[in-house]
């Protein structure tokens, strides 16, 4: 399962980041790029002690700011289906293979 994968199955569902700098980020997920870079709607945003809140409309987050996602676990599963779906159905993993039909 990859983690970019996980995180665009949350797309439309509530998500927690922590940022590198302590602060952390309650929201619903809204898009996610390549870079891990993600639009969450309706944030509350918590200061790096706990002792203040925000509540913000949008937010950007920059990929590499990032130091941990927490997903909700039906979105675990949705992952884990889809793979074992692919995989059953013969379809070639994507990834960097040597290409080619074989």
């Amino acid at each position: 399962m990859l983690p970019l994968s996980l995180v665009r199955s949350a797309i439309a569902s509530p998500i927690l980041i922590e940022l590198k700098n302590g602060e952390t980020l309650n929201g619903h997920l809204v898009n996610c790029d390549s870079w891990m870079n993600m639009n969450l709607r309706e944030v509350i945003c918590t200061s790096r002690d706990g002792d203040r809140f925000w509540k913000i409309r949008d937010v950007y987050v920059r990929g590499n700011t990032i130091k941990y996602l927490r997903v909700p676990e039906e979105s675990v599963e949705k992952v884990k289906e889809e793979s074992s779906k692919a995989q059953q159905s013969g379809k070639p993993a994507r990834g960097r293979g040597r290409g080619g039909k074989g």
